[in-house]
C-alpha cells in the first residue's frame, strides 16, 4: 500500500490561555494554519498592522501570552497499520494533544516533528490541541536557570531556538510569534516507510557526476532484509537494507549527467531522484557540481573554477514566514539576479529557508551561503539547548544537502566576534558561549552528513580560533566602522580577502514610507523615527553624507533623494574598490538584499518589495564587466568567460561639455581577471578639479568619474528638456525621454511618488550636455504624467546643490 497523506490546514481556531487586553470571541478566533498569532489576530481585525505607524509597540504582550491553536478533523479507518501526526514546523514551545492525550512538547522553531497516534485515532471526530508557552516565558525562565548571556541586544533569544530577529534587530521590529508555522497532517501507512533520504550529489575525481544516496527507514516490527531501488538520469541502482536495520547507503555514477554551474559561470541542469521501497516513494531533486573552499583566502570554486563572489546577505523577508509565497521568493531572488548577484547568504539571526527558497535558488543559479542560526550573541551550550542544537542541525543538513545552490555552512554571525572584541569574556566567566558548536558540534555533524561542501565556524573568521576573526589577510571579515564612525571613502583603506558583510543605510522608497507612516513626513516626526531602528541611525545618515552631497536643511525632500543616494554610492564605492583588487580579494556580500518591515535600513529593496537607488547602483557595479578608476589608474574588471578587448576611449571634459583630453588605447582583458592601466598624464589630473570630469568608456562600458566632491563641484544649475509619452498598447507604461543641456549629475526618476504600482527600469544616470537618456516607467496609472519630469519625482545632484 502507498502512504496516505491527509492535510490539517482547515478549521482552527486560536484562543488565549490567561487574559489579554482585547476582547476574543466566544468560541475562539478562526486561524490559519500554516500561520502564527500575529496574522490571525490581525485577519480577524483584533490588532492594527503592526507594520504600520508604532503600533509594534503595543502588541509587545503577543509574545508574553500562551495561546492554544485548536481544530476537530474527521478520520475514517483506512486500513493502514500505522499513522503519524506530522508538524513540518511549530513555533515554538508547544504541547501537543490528540483527543486530549498530550502526544509531546516541542522548543525548537527550526525542527519537525512526528507523532505516532493510531491508537488514538477514533472514527469520526478527532480533536488536535496545540497549547503554545509563550516565547518570553520559557526564554526567560532558561536565561535565569542557566546564567545571562552578553549579546548585542537584551532580548532573551539565544535562550531558546527561535528565529532571533523575531525580538527584535537594527533594522527589525520586536514581534515575538507563536504558531503552527508550516504544514501539518496525518500520514498512514502499513509495512516499512522511507522515514528520510540523504542526497549528496557531487562530481568524483574523473570529473563523472556521481550521487550518494543514503536511506532510513522505520520498519515498525519488520526485520526482513528490505530492497530499495535508485533512479536518476537514466541510471538505476539497487540498495539494500539488512535484517535487523534501518538504514543503508549507495553511490552510483552519473555519467550522462551535466555539471550544475553558478549562473555567471554556465548552466543549471537539475534532474529528478526517485528512490522507492515497496508501494512507497520518496521524489527529490538535485544538480551535480563540486564545491572547494580555500581557507585563506576564502576562495570558493565550484567545478575547480573560482568564482568571485557578488554576493548579498538575506534576512527573513517577513516576521510571519508562514506569508512568505513562491512567488514573492521567486521576485525577490529575481531582484537579487538582475543585480548581478550571484551568491545569497542566508544570515544567522534568521531561518533554514522553505524547500521553495533553496529549489528556486537552484533553478536560478544563484549560490547560497548557509549560516546555522546563531546571531549577536553568547549561545549556552548546556542543555536542553545543545541536543536541540545537534537534533536541527543533523534535520536541516539532510533537508538542504540535495540543492546544488548550496556552496557552505557557516557556523554562526558575529559570535567569533562578539567573544573576541565586544567585551564579552569578562562578563561570562567560565560559563559556555557556544565555542563547542562552532568548533566542535556543528564540524563533526557536517562531516559525518555532509562532507561534499566546506564547513566554515563563522563570520567573521580568519581560519584558526588563535587568529584575530577580523584578519583582512586571511578568511572573511565584516566591515561596519565605515557605516558607524568613518567616511565612505575609508573601505579604500584596507585589502580583504573576502567581505562578507558591509553597508550603508537609506531610507525605503517614498511610496513605502508614505503607506507605512500617517500624518506628514518631516524629518523630526516621532512615527517615522520608529521606523528607524540603528542605534543613532538618522544621525548616522547625516554624518555619511560628509563632504559628497550638501545636508537637506529641514527639507523632507531633499533628506529622502540624497541619503538614498548616498547609500547607494558608498556601497558601490566599496564593491569597486574590492572588486579592483581581484584575485586576492575573491568577494563582497552586500548587507543586506531585503527588509522584513518598511524601514530605513541597509537594504536594496525595501519592505514592500521596491527597488531602491542602491539596487541600480548594484546592477551596475556587480556587472561581469567593470572599469574602476583608483590610484592614477584605471582597472579593466572581468568577471566573464570571455576576452575583454577593444579600444578605450578615455576624456578629459569640462563640466560644460568641452573636451579638454583625449587618449585611445587598445587594452585587453583575460576571462575572469583584472587589467591596471596607468592613465596617461593627460587624463590623469585635471587643469581644474571641481570643473573637470573623466569619462572611460571600452565597448558599451562607460564610467564618469569627477576629480572632486560633489559639494566642491561646480555643477550649474540644472537644465534639461523633457518628453514624456505613452506606450502604445500598454494604458500603464509611459516613456520619459530626458535630454541635458547642462551636465547632469546622477539623474533619478521616483514614479512610486505617483503611482505606488510604477516601477522605473534605470536610475542614477550621468549625463553631458547634450546626451539623452530614456526612463521606462510601468505598472503605472499617473493622472498628471507630465509630473514624471519635475521635481520631486525627476532629481538629479545639481538641483539639491542648487
Amino acid at each position: 500500500m502507498t502512504l496516505r497523506h491527509l492535510p490539517l490546514h482547515d478549521g482552527w481556531t486560536l484562543g488565549a490561555d490567561g487574559p489579554v487586553p482585547l476582547g476574543l470571541p466566544t468560541g475562539g478566533v478562526p486561524a490559519t494554519v500554516p500561520g502564527c498569532v500575529h496574522t490571525d489576530l490581525l485577519a480577524a481585525g483584533l490588532i492594527d498592522d503592526p507594520y504600520l505607524d508604532d503600533n509594534e509597540t503595543r502588541l509587545g504582550w503577543i509574545g508574553r501570552t500562551d495561546w492554544t491553536y485548536h481544530t476537530v478533523f474527521d478520520w475514517t479507518d483506512d486500513g493502514h497499520d500505522h499513522a503519524d501526526l506530522c508538524f513540518d514546523g511549530l513555533d515554538t514551545v508547544a504541547t501537543v494533544l490528540l483527543n486530549g492525550t498530550e502526544l509531546g512538547r516541542t522548543a525548537n522553531q527550526h525542527r519537525s516533528y512526528r507523532f505516532a497516534v493510531r491508537p488514538l485515532l477514533v472514527e469520526g471526530a478527532n480533536t488536535i490541541d496545540v497549547r503554545f508557552t509563550a516565547p518570553y516565558t520559557y526564554a526567560e525562565e532558561l536565561r535565569e536557570r542557566l546564567g545571562d548571556r552578553p549579546g548585542a541586544y537584551t532580548e532573551p533569544y539565544p535562550f531558546i531556538r527561535k528565529m532571533a530577529c523575531n525580538f527584535g534587530w537594527d533594522w527589525g521590529p520586536t514581534l515575538v510569534t507563536s504558531g503552527i508555522w508550516r504544514p501539518v497532517a496525518v500520514q498512514s501507512w502499513t509495512g516499512p516507510r522511507i522515514a528520510s533520504v540523504k542526497l549528496l550529489a557531487d562530481l568524483a575525481d574523473d570529473g563523472v557526476p556521481r550521487l550518494s544516496v543514503t536511506l532510513d527507514v522505520d520498519r515498525s516490527g519488520d526485520r526482513s532484509p528490505l530492497r530499495a531501488v535508485v533512479e536518476v538520469a537514466g541510471e538505476r541502482a539497487e540498495l539494500t537494507v539488512p535484517a535487523g536495520q534501518d538504514g543503508a547507503a549507495t553511490t552510483l555514477l552519473v555519467p550522462d549527467a551535466e555539471p550544475w554551474w553558478p549562473h555567471s559561470h554556465g548552466e543549471q541542469p537539475l534532474y529528478e531522484v526517485s528512490v522507492r521501497l515497496g508501494g512507497h516513494a520518496w521524489h527529490g531533486r538535485t544538480g551535480f557540481r563540486s564545491v572547494s573552499l580555500e581557507r585563506e583566502a576564502f576562495r570558493i570554486a565550484v567545478n575547480g573554477e573560482p568564482v568571485f563572489v557578488r554576493g548579498v546577505n538575506w534576512i527573513p523577508d517577513d516576521c510571519f514566514p508562514a506569508r512568505l509565497t513562491r512567488q514573492r521568493i521567486s521576485d525577490r531572488l529575481d531582484q537579487a539576479l538582475a543585480a548581478g548577484v550571484n551568491l545569497i547568504r542566508v544570515w544567522g539571526g534568521g531561518l533554514y529557508e522553505s524547500d521553495d527558497f533553496y529549489r528556486l535558488a537552484d533553478e536560478k543559479g544563484l549560490l547560497v551561503w548557509q549560516d546555522f542560526p546563531f546571531a549577536c550573541a553568547a549561545y549556552p551550550e548546556e542543555q536542553p539547548l545543545y541536543d536541540e542544537v545537534a537534533a536541527e542541525a543533523r534535520e536541516n543538513v539532510v533537508r538542504l544537502a540535495p540543492h546544488p545552490s548550496l556552496v557552505l555552512w557557516c557556523g554562526n554571525n558575529e559570535n567569533l566576534e562578539g567573544h573576541a572584541d565586544w567585551g564579552w569574556r569578562k562578563e561570562l566567566g567560565d560559563r559556555t558561549w557556544g565555542h563547542g558548536y562552532y568548533h566542535e558540534l556543528l564540524p563533526a555533524i557536517c562531516a559525518e552528513t555532509d562532507p561534499t561542501r566546506p564547513y566554515w565556524p563563522g563570520s567573521p573568521y580568519s581560519g584558526s580560533p588563535d587568529l584575530h576573526p577580523q584578519d583582512p589577510a586571511r578568511g572573511t571579515i565584516h566591515i561596519w566602522d565605515v557605516w558607524n564612525r568613518a567616511d565612505y571613502r575609508a573601505y579604500a583603506d584596507r585589502v580583504p580577502r573576502f567581505v562578507a558583510e558591509f553597508g550603508f543605510q537609506g531610507p525605503p522608497a517614498h511610496a513605502t514610507l508614505r503607506r507605512a507612516v500617517s500624518g506628514p513626513l518631516a524629518l523630526d516626526a516621532p512615527l517615522l523615527t520608529h521606523h528607524q531602528k540603528a542605534e543613532d541611525g538618522n544621525a548616522k545618515l547625516l554624518r555619511g553624507l560628509g563632504d559628497h552631497l550638501p545636508q537637506p536643511g529641514g527639507s523632507f525632500d531633499d533628506w529622502h533623494w540624497l541619503t538614498q543616494l548616498n547609500q547607494a554610492r558608498a556601497v558601490a564605492f566599496g564593491i569597486r574598490h574590492f572588486r579592483s583588487h581581484t584575485p586576492y580579494c575573491m568577494g563582497t556580500v552586500v548587507w543586506q538584499l531585503n527588509d522584513c518591515w518598511p524601514v530605513v535600513s541597509w537594504a536594496a529593496v525595501d519592505g514592500d518589495g521596491r527597488r531602491k537607488p542602491l539596487w541600480y547602483a548594484l546592477r551596475a557595479v556587480y556587472a561581469d564587466r567593470l572599469l574602476v578608476v583608483r590610484d592614477g589608474a584605471l582597472h579593466l574588471v572581468n568577471d566573464a568567460d570571455r576576452p575583454w578587448a577593444g579600444t578605450l576611449c578615455l576624456t578629459r571634459h569640462d563640466l560644460d561639455g568641452t573636451v579638454l583630453a583625449e587618449e585611445e588605447l587598445s587594452v585587453s582583458t583575460a576571462p575572469r581577471q583584472v587589467a591596471r592601466l596607468a592613465l596617461p598624464p593627460s587624463v590623469a589630473e585635471p587643469a581644474d578639479r571641481t570643473r573637470e570630469l573623466l569619462v572611460a568608456r571600452l565597448g558599451e562600458v562607460r564610467t564618469v568619474e569627477f576629480y572632486e566632491e560633489d559639494t566642491r563641484l561646480a555643477l550649474p544649475p540644472a537644465r534639461y528638456g523633457v518628453r514624456i509619452t505613452g506606450s502604445e498598447g500598454d494604458a500603464s507604461a509611459y516613456r520619459v525621454e530626458v535630454t541635458a543641456r547642462t551636465l547632469l549629475r546622477d539623474l533619478a526618476l521616483f514614479p512610486d511618488r505617483l503611482d505606488p504600482a510604477a516601477e522605473v527600469d534605470e536610475m542614477l544616470v550621468t549625463l553631458l550636455p547634450g546626451e539623452s537618456t530614456v526612463f521606462r516607467v510601468t505598472g503605472a496609472v499617473i493622472e498628471d504624467p507630465e509630473a514624471l519630469g519635475i521635481r520631486p519625482v525627476l532629481r538629479c545632484v545639481n538641483d539639491a546643490l542648487a
